[in-house]
């Protein structure tokens, strides 16, 4: 250790212990700023203290100078802990800085556009439970007569699953065809997940086609959450059940599509486990209570049902999301 340092701070604390000024304070503060760009150890800036008093005051009791070898074997530990505790918070900064970025660019790379098609209502709303969102919307549409949409979830969460959603979108993007059939639609995405996704990520996916001209819309699924078909005129929901195995399990899979004719003031409602399994502290939110939501607002259009049950669901939750967060309704209007 620089015998200089220790001539400094001998001279700064003999001058505090004579006057005792805001001035000597201020010194003493200084000081300490040159200690910490010559990267001086807590223990090394005790042991300078203990060199400068034994000095000024060699009287002292033996007790006191016995105090210092203690506080310096305190200090090393505290030094060692609180360097790792700097370099832990550091890195968690980075890590806060990294996913903040990777966040956005998964915003500006999953985006997609609703579309606008005669006679059809499209509400949507999906919220991340964290940074990253494991939930995806992709609607393909030629914006005249026909409106496909893909509800997607990974089961993981993170950078991981935003990664696998990447695949769904460059997937999606090869289907330029907006008549194309969901049955064939999630054979390709499946093909594509399997050749390029790790075995222990699986994404579940619901994919549905409304054609205008028909009425019709035409669905089949990858093991996901079963849609609610709300029957207007009967003023009951049905599930829309579609039997199929997730995306990326096996290369070969044949997915079967169903379809249901809609009238005027029925919907359809599209989700992931985010809204089938909500949970309160009291326990799961029963289908039941979501279904009754969703049936008290059915006069609404189909933006202002979606909204206001993830209002009242994140409320129930405290504002907390436990996971992501996606509800898609298509509502014949016309």
């Amino acid at each position: 250790m620089p015998q200089e340092i220790g001539r400094q701070y001998k001279e700064i604390l003999r001058q505090y212990v004579m006057r005792q000024t805001e001035q000597n304070l201020y010194a003493g503060q200084n000081f300490s700023r040159q200690l910490i760009q010559k990267n001086i150890a807590p223990e090394d800036v005790i042991s300078i203290h203990k060199a400068a008093l034994e000095e000024m005051f060699p009287e002292l009791p033996m007790n006191v100078w016995h105090s210092f070898d203690l506080l310096i074997e305190m200090m090393i530990r505290y030094g060692l802990a609180h360097a790792e505790h700097q370099s832990l918070i550091q890195q968690q900064e980075e890590m806060k800085v990294e996913m903040d970025l990777a966040a956005n660019v998964q915003r500006t790379l999953l985006k997609t556009t609703v579309p606008e098609v005669s006679g059809l209502e499209i509400g949507l709303v999906s919220v991340p439970a964290r940074k990253m969102n494991g939930d995806y919307i992709y609607f393909l549409s030629d914006n005249k007569s026909n409106a496909g949409v893909a509800v997607a979830d990974v089961i993981g969460k993170g950078i991981p699953a935003a990664l696998c959603m990447s695949m769904i979108k460059y997937g999606m993007d090869s289907l330029q065809d907006s008549t194309s059939d969901p049955d064939k639609v999630l054979d390709i995405i499946n093909r594509i997940v399997e050749k390029s996704v790790d075995d222990d990520m699986f994404i579940s996916m619901f994919y549905g086609r409304y054609n205008v001209e028909k009425s019709i819309f035409t669905y089949a699924s990858a093991g996901h959450e079963p849609a609610l078909f709300f029957d207007a005129k009967k003023d009951e929901f049905s599930e829309l059940h579609a039997k199929g195995l997730l995306l990326g399990v096996v290369p070969n899979v044949i997915y079967k599509q169903h379809e249901v004719k809609m009238e005027i003031g029925d919907f359809v409602v599209m989700m992931t486990d985010g809204v089938t399994e909500c949970r309160t502290d009291e326990g799961f939110i029963e289908q039941e209570f979501i279904a009754s939501l969703i049936h008290s607002l059915r006069h609404e259009s189909a933006q202002t049902i979606v909204d206001s049950v993830f209002k009242e669901l994140e409320k129930m939750q405290n504002f907390e999301l436990r996971d992501d967060f996606t509800l898609v309704i298509y509502k014949k209007t016309s």
